[in-house]
Parts: structure tokens; C-alpha cells; sequence
């Protein structure tokens, strides 16, 4: 399962960290899938710290608190200015979104050892906090064009129902036989899990922790366990129930579920009854928009749902509550989405006086 697989790995960082890492872990009520970025990135600025001498520890485990309580400022900086030049995965260089994610986690750990830490004699590991020195980068990408390269990657207004529509109808004709089958099996529940993403604007790790328990039919409300554990209960758009009862009405049945089986989406593998992993959720949406012609992620079917949200309320507040966020400031993209009356206010001050 996907839980089983991320503890391994979080079991395998912590394995190479120092211990006070591992009471970092232990202290903290992370997300696994956050806790395994944040442990990656520590290794990634434990390696450089090693590499440029700035710590003289032999391994990543024997780096102490006094080597961070001693960092000064210019050395994030120098590792800011080592991440902007290093090339990805993809072979690009690291863009600002993604060192500040790195800078988020060094916050993270940094916070704990400075100030939620409770160490043996009932203090911090130390006091220093040189993170607080570091502001975020700033993006290169203004909220317009950022707004504009989304908006091309969104299935809003009647494209989602002509998305869901395609997956129903015309799929099953475009897939080769082997898919076919598999399709036959999982439509109900694939279908309804796009539209509970779409219609909730969820995260894909949170529509794969759907529970029975979770789902209040008569109010159309959803109980959702967000990033870090906090629990809210959100409103399900309308249209998206009649795709939650089709396939609650053939769960139990397809997917030979028990009452043990408490996860609402689930899987069949090798005979065994799972719950269905965000990987899988991942992929599946994948397969179904690259066949549609506009390929996604259920990122973006978030997106999507925040967009419109927002397109009719006007009100950042209640998108931010829709979409779990603590603040405004990550719906600011939204108001910039639908660029029309920002186009209308244009013409109409472009337009000549007609002569009298």
C-alpha cells in the first residue's frame, strides 16, 4: 500500500540522519508524504554542509546542533545560490517555488530545535534560529502569466462535464482491449473520484484517505483530514452525488469489501481488497485526460474547482476554507484566472469618444 511504502522510506532517511532528527519526526504530525520531502531535503543540505567543509562530520548522522546554532546567514545564502544553479530531474534549473520549498523544510527543522524542541533538560537543542534571516524567493513569473499558463490547464465550466461525459461514453472505444476490461471493472469508482476532486477541490493524498465514515449523504459534506492531521468537514457541489452513489452502490460487491474495509475508494489487487493509492489516482487521471487531449493532474482539477469558486463568490476567504489553506495568500492566482473583465476594463478605456 501507499502508507506501507512511504514509511519505509521516511524509515530509511531517519536511518541516515542524526537523532535529534528522528525526535524532529517523532515531534512533529507532518503528512508522511511532507515528512519524506522534508527528510530528503535535510539530507540534500547535510551533503552540502559536508561537501563545503562548512560542517567536518564524516556522515550526515554525526552532524551535531552546534554546527547549525553556529551557521551564519551567508551560508544559506550560499546554498540558495547552489540550489538556483543546480539542474533537476528534469534537467532544468531549480525554480524559485522549488527552493523555497527547500528553505520551508530548514524552517521546519529549524523551529523544532529553537523552539518546540524539548530536550533533555527542558529546553531547545539550541537558540539561534539563522532561518529566520532567510526570507522566500520571490518568482520570476508575475500572478498575470502564472494565471493564464493555469487557465489552459483547467477543466472549467462545461468542460468537466464534457471531460466526465468523455470518460463515460467515449473511453471505452478509444482504449485497447486489456484497458477495456480493466475500465468495465473501475468506471463507477474512477468517475467518482474525479468528481468528488472537482466538485470538492480536495488534494489527491485526501481523496484517497476518504472513509465511509466520511462522506454525510443528506448533508452533501465531507469530512477531510488535511495536511498535518487537522480535521475539517467541507460542502460537496450537487452535481457530484449522483457519481457517489453509483459507485457506492456497486462498492461492496466489485471490490468484495468487508466492514473491515472502512476506505470508501478501493482496489482489487492480486485478490486482496485495498484501499486505492493517491499514486494510482495519479495515474488514472492521467490516463483519462491524455485520452481526452488535455492531460492534467488532479492538481489541477483542484485548481480547477478553486477557480470557479472563486469566479462566483468573489471571496478568497471562503476558497481558502474550500481548499484547506491556512491563509488567502496561495488563492491569489485565482483572481487573476478569468482575465475577461480585466479585458472588458481595457476596450471600454481604449474605445474613442464619438463625435458630437
Amino acid at each position: 500500500m501507499e502508507a506501507d511504502r512511504y514509511r519505509k522510506l521516511i524509515q530509511q532517511e531517519l536511518a541516515a540522519l542524526p537523532d535529534y532528527v528522528m525526535a524532529y519526526y517523532r515531534g512533529t504530525n507532518l503528512a508522511m508524504t511532507t515528512t519524506y520531502q522534508y527528510l530528503t531535503e535535510f539530507r540534500r543540505f547535510f551533503n552540502w554542509l559536508r561537501a563545503n567543509q562548512i560542517s567536518h562530520a564524516t556522515d550526515n548522522q554525526r552532524i551535531a546542533t552546534t554546527e547549525l546554532a553556529h551557521l551564519r546567514r551567508e551560508d544559506i545564502m550560499l546554498y540558495i545560490d547552489d540550489l538556483k544553479h543546480t539542474k533537476n530531474a528534469q534537467g532544468r534549473a531549480n525554480s524559485a517555488t522549488s527552493i523555497n520549498r527547500s528553505l520551508n523544510a530548514l524552517r521546519s527543522l529549524f523551529k523544532f530545535l529553537t523552539i518546540t524542541a524539548d530536550n533533555n533538560d527542558g529546553e531547545p537543542y539550541f537558540e539561534r534560529n539563522v532561518m529566520l534571516k532567510i526570507p522566500s524567493l520571490n518568482s520570476t513569473q508575475t500572478l498575470n502569466y502564472r494565471a493564464h499558463a493555469l487557465a489552459s490547464h483547467m477543466y472549467r465550466g462545461e468542460l468537466k462535464f464534457d471531460f466526465l461525459t468523455f470518460i463515460a461514453q467515449e473511453y471505452p472505444q478509444k482504449c485497447d482491449k486489456r484497458a477495456q476490461a480493466s475500465f468495465m471493472v473501475n468506471q463507477e469508482r474512477d468517475l467518482a473520484i474525479i468528481a468528488l476532486i472537482l466538485g470538492t477541490g480536495i488534494r489527491v493524498s485526501e481523496a484517497a484517505n476518504v472513509n465511509l465514515a466520511d462522506l454525510n449523504w443528506q448533508q452533501k459534506m465531507l469530512d477531510v483530514t488535511r495536511k498535518g492531521g487537522q480535521k475539517d468537514s467541507i460542502p460537496i457541489a450537487p452535481w457530484v452525488m449522483p457519481y457517489l452513489t453509483q459507485y457506492q452502490q456497486i462498492r461492496a460487491a466489485r471490490y468484495h469489501a468487508l466492514k473491515k474495509d472502512v476506505a470508501f475508494f478501493l482496489t482489487n489487487y492480486h485478490g486482496e481488497t485495498r484501499r486505492i493509492s493517491a499514486n494510482s489516482i495519479e495515474r488514472l487521471v492521467k490516463k483519462y485526460s491524455t485520452a481526452f487531449g488535455r492531460p492534467l493532474t488532479p492538481h489541477k482539477l483542484r485548481h480547477t474547482l478553486a477557480s470557479e469558486l472563486y469566479e462566483v463568490t468573489k471571496d478568497q476567504v471562503l476558497v481558502a476554507q474550500q481548499l484547506g489553506q491556512k491563509g488567502t495568500s496561495a488563492t491569489d492566482l485565482y483572481t487573476h484566472v478569468d482575465q475577461s473583465v480585466q479585458k472588458a476594463a481595457l476596450a471600454k478605456i481604449s474605445k474613442p469618444e464619438e463625435e458630437g
